[in-house]
C-alpha cells in the first residue's frame, strides 16, 4: 500500500458481496444466509477503535447485511444501493471528507466508479477483472477470506497505528 496515499485516509468504505463475505448467497426458510471471515470482523473494530471509521456501500439491503454491520458498529452504513457514487458523494458530504481521504474496498462493476475516484481503491484476489484494472491494489486474499483484514493490516501500518492498536494483545 502507498504509505503517502494511506496517510491521507480517514474513512474506509466496504462493499459487502465478493468483500466482507465471499459473493455467494444461501436462502434459508426465514432469510440470506451469509458469511463474514471473524478475522475481517476484528480488524474492522480495531479500525474503529483507533478512530477511523469503517462503512458499507452495498447494493443489497438485507438483514443479514444490516444485523453484522450494526454487531461491528460500522459507519456510515449505505445499503440498497443501486448506483454506488452517488451513495460515496453523500458521505463524502455528509463526512466533509475529499475522495483522496477514503479507502474504498469493491469487487466488481458496480463497484468501479467509486474504485476510480477513491484515493485507495482496493478488489480481493477473485474480483472482476474489471475491477481489478482500476485498483490500486489486489489483495492475496480473496473476498470473504481475510481480504478485508489483510487492507486494514497494511492500513494500520502505512498510518504509524499498527503498534497502538496491538498493544493490548502483545503485552
Amino acid at each position: 500500500m502507498n504509505s503517502e496515499k494511506a496517510k491521507q485516509i480517514r474513512m474506509v468504505l466496504l462493499d459487502i458481496d465478493g468483500v466482507m463475505t465471499n459473493g455467494l448467497v444461501g436462502y434459508g426458510s426465514d432469510a440470506r444466509i451469509k458469511f463474514f471471515h471473524s478475522q475481517d470482523d476484528h480488524l474492522i473494530r480495531m479500525t474503529i477503535r483507533e478512530g477511523i471509521p469503517v462503512g458499507i456501500i452495498s447494493g443489497r439491503a438485507d438483514l443479514a447485511n444490516t444485523q453484522h454491520a450494526q454487531e461491528l458498529g460500522m459507519a456510515p452504513c449505505c445499503f440498497g444501493e443501486l448506483v454506488k457514487l452517488d451513495a460515496f458523494k453523500r458521505v463524502l458530504e455528509s463526512y466533509q471528507l475529499s475522495a483522496q481521504q477514503c479507502l474504498y474496498m469493491g469487487d466488481d462493476l458496480m463497484d468501479i466508479p467509486v474504485m476510480r475516484r477513491a484515493g485507495i481503491a482496493v478488489c480481493p484476489a477473485d474480483a472482476s477483472a474489471e475491477a481489478k484494472e482500476v485498483a490500486h491494489w489486489t489483495t492475496q486474499a480473496q473476498g470473504g477470506q481475510g481480504a478485508v483484514r489483510e487492507v486494514l493490516v497494511a492500513l494500520l501500518k502505512a498510518k504509524g497505528l499498527w503498534q497502538q492498536a496491538t498493544e493490548r494483545y502483545l503485552v
